[in-house]
This record gives structure tokens, sequence and C-alpha cells, in this order.
């Protein structure tokens, strides 16, 4: 059994708007919700063997306030190819992890993880700012996992709701 996690970054700021996309920083809201959502996996008792992060600042800084609250012994993999990725990107990048990780984080950005969400486990629900959709899969290695794998949707937690 595989785990997968999708973490969509935290609420962006645009209040500088002569700033890339990709160098834009989070906001207040994100920078309250990211923790808050590392502090509830805690309690949750989620634990993740990878987390694997865009490289943009917005999902940096996701990824930095999330473990202020959540203990994390790994280091997060930083990987270019999760800004704006596509469901069939992400699914390339979770073939490469090793068979020892159970459960892997992604944060990542939409609509990439709206359509990987649909795509996985039919489910046609938006995934909002620092959103964590818990996903789980009927595999033994991450290598088995195609576009047409099917897995169940275990919980959607949405900071608002939690």
């Amino acid at each position: 059994m595989k785990n997968l996690l999708l973490m969509r970054h935290a609420k962006s700021s645009w209040k500088d708007v002569s700033l890339p996309d990709h160098q834009r920083p989070l906001n207040r809201r994100g920078k309250r919700d990211a923790p808050r959502m590392g502090k509830f996996l805690q309690e949750q008792g989620v634990h993740l063997d990878a987390i694997l992060c865009s490289t943009a600042v917005r999902a940096r800084a996701t990824a930095e306030g999330f473990l202020q609250e959540y203990t994390f012994e790994g280091e997060v993999l930083y990987v270019d190819d999760l800004y704006h990725a596509d469901p069939e990107t992400i699914i390339y990048i979770l073939n490469q992890l090793p068979e020892k990780v159970d459960t892997a984080m992604v944060i990542s950005h939409n609509p990439g993880l709206d359509y990987f969400l649909e795509m996985a486990c039919d489910v046609y629900d938006h995934m909002t700012t620092a959103c964590v959709a818990y996903i789980s899969y009927p595999l033994e290695k991450w290598d088995d996992l195609r576009p047409m794998t099917k897995g169940k949707l275990i919980h959607l937690w949405k900071p608002r709701e939690i």
C-alpha cells in the first residue's frame, strides 16, 4: 500500500505585481495556514517518509511553514518540474521514489492538483490553498503508479474546515 498526500501551496501574495509568478511569496493567511496544516497532520498521526516540493517561492514557504509544526526526519526534495506540473509529470516524479517510501507528500500548484485528484479518485473538488488530499493506492512500488491507477481518497482537509 502506498499513500500520497497532495498539498496545494498556501495563499500567496499579489502585492508586488512586478514579481514573476515563480517568485511570489505567501501572504498573511498563507503564513498562518501552512503551519496549521502541519500541526493538524501531526495530530492526526500522519507519518511522511518523503516530501517533494515545487521550487516556487510560495511552495517552498509552504513547506517551511508546514515543517514548523510537523516533525519530519528527512529532507524536503525541491523539484523544478513540480512547478505547475500536470498529473502525468507528478506521476513520473513519484515513479522515481524508492520502494521503502510508503507515504509521500507533494506540495505543488493548481490546476494540476485538481486534475490529479479527479484523475486518481474521480473526485471533482477544488483544492483550495493549503488544502491536503490523502490518497491511498493498492501498490507495492511507486514505479507501478500510472495515470489510470485509481486511488481511494481517504481525506480532503481544507484549512477553513479544520
